[in-house]
Order: C-alpha cells, then sequence, then structure tokens
C-alpha cells in the first residue's frame, strides 16, 4: 500500500512540483493550501506531514500545535527561515524535522523515506475531523472539546458521528433512530430527542458553539 503524503503551502506552484516528484516516487499525495484546509484534511489520515510555516488564516506553527496531541506521523516544517528561534519554536509545537527552501527534491525525497522508516509504531490509523475546538476520533470513538475528553454512551456517540459525517444533511428522527438503533429497536424516535438533549448538554459545558441544529419541521443537521 503507498504511502499518503499532506504537502501543506500557499506557493501552488512549489506544491504542483511536489506533488508530482512524489506522485511519480509511488506516493499518494494530498494538498493544502492554508492551515485550515490542513486540518479539513486530517480526516484523510497522512502517513507524513510536509508543512510549510507561513501560511495565511493559520500559520504552520499553530496548525503542529493544534494537532500534534491528536496524530503520531511525522510532522516536517518548510521554511525558508533557519533561526535557532524558529528551530525551538518548530520543536516545541511538535515537528520532526525542518527542510530549508529553497531545497533538492531528491534530498527532500530521501528525508521522508527515512522519517517514515523510522516510524515504527504501527498502530491504526485513526479518522480524525475537526469542527471549531471539537476533535473527533471515529477509530477509537473519542470526543475532546478545547482538549477536554467528553464521555458519550455508545448511541450518543453513534448520533453524532452519523450527523458530523454528513455535515449540511437534514436527518428526520425517524432515518436517525434506524440508523442507530436499527430496524428492530424496540423505541420510539422520540428517545432521539432525549438522546440529543442530552449530548447538547454535554456540549454546551464545554463549548458555546452550537454543533447539533434543529431544522424546524423537518429534523437536525450538523453544524461544525
Amino acid at each position: 500500500m503507498c504511502k499518503k503524503i499532506l504537502l501543506a503551502d500557499d506557493e501552488k506552484g512549489i506544491v504542483a512540483i511536489m506533488k508530482n516528484y512524489f506522485e511519480m516516487s509511488g506516493y499518494q499525495v494530498i494538498t493544502a493550501y492554508s492551515g485550515q484546509e490542513v486540518l479539513s484534511k486530517m480526516s484523510c489520515s497522512p502517513d507524513i506531514i510536509l508543512l510549510d510555516i507561513n501560511m495565511p488564516d493559520m500559520d504552520g506553527l499553530s496548525v503542529c500545535a493544534r494537532i500534534r496531541e491528536y496524530v503520531a506521523c511525522p510532522i516536517l516544517f518548510l521554511t525558508a527561515r533557519m533561526e535557532t528561534q524558529d528551530k525551538i519554536q518548530g520543536f516545541s509545537a511538535g515537528a520532526d524535522d525542518y527542510i530549508v527552501k529553497p531545497f533538492d527534491l531528491d534530498e527532500l525525497g530521501a528525508r521522508v523515506a527515512a522519517h517514515l522508516r523510522r516510524e515504527n509504531r504501527r498502530q491504526e490509523s485513526s479518522t480524525l475531523r475537526f469542527f471549531d475546538q471539537m476533535v473527533i476520533d471515529y477509530t477509537s470513538r473519542e470526543i475532546s472539546i478545547h482538549q477536554t475528553p467528553l464521555i458519550l454512551s455508545k448511541k450518543e456517540f453513534e448520533i453524532v458521528a452519523l450527523l458530523s459525517l454528513n455535515p449540511g444533511q437534514v436527518f428526520d428522527r425517524e432515518r436517525i433512530y434506524e440508523s442507530v438503533w436499527g430496524l428492530e429497536g424496540d423505541g420510539s424516535s422520540d428517545t432521539v430527542m432525549e438522546h440529543i438533549r442530552k449530548i447538547r448538554a454535554k456540549f454546551s459545558a464545554l463549548s458555546s458553539h452550537s454543533y447539533i441544529k434543529t431544522v424546524w419541521g423537518v429534523g437536525y443537521k450538523w453544524n461544525g
């Protein structure tokens, strides 16, 4: 199975060159051009991340600090700067290495290959999604808000997973009940209302953001 590499840089020309090089080297390449786009692509579970420090809306240091707690894969910074303080900040944020621009593609490829060879954790890849200050790990079935773990029951988590994996889609109570409890469930769609009430209460204890929106007369949708 080919390794997945996430390339993040706001300079599209550089991304195109790297993408072509790594695809020809047998990698599956995912691209991003801003910090927020990196967060949105994390559900692809990359094996290694190349992250430019200077990006719009959220710089590479901030992105690295945001995701490092949740991903074990190597993170390599791409930077035109090489001051000692920059290195300290980068490693403190969780980076594994620095690549200084301009760089030789073959050297970059060798660095990436070396990091992947050293990556022997072989832990199960997690499917992650980031919503505002919430992180959902669908593999381990864990949710945190502001880095505080949230305790949900099995059915509560399955409701959150159903809605959050289908953002923007409206689900009525009957469809949620059938999806979570199955056609053989011995309750009713009113059960869904009670579960969503409890989920909202747990969310609101940690965040003012309304993650589950009521569409009056229709049902519920995710508001990430």
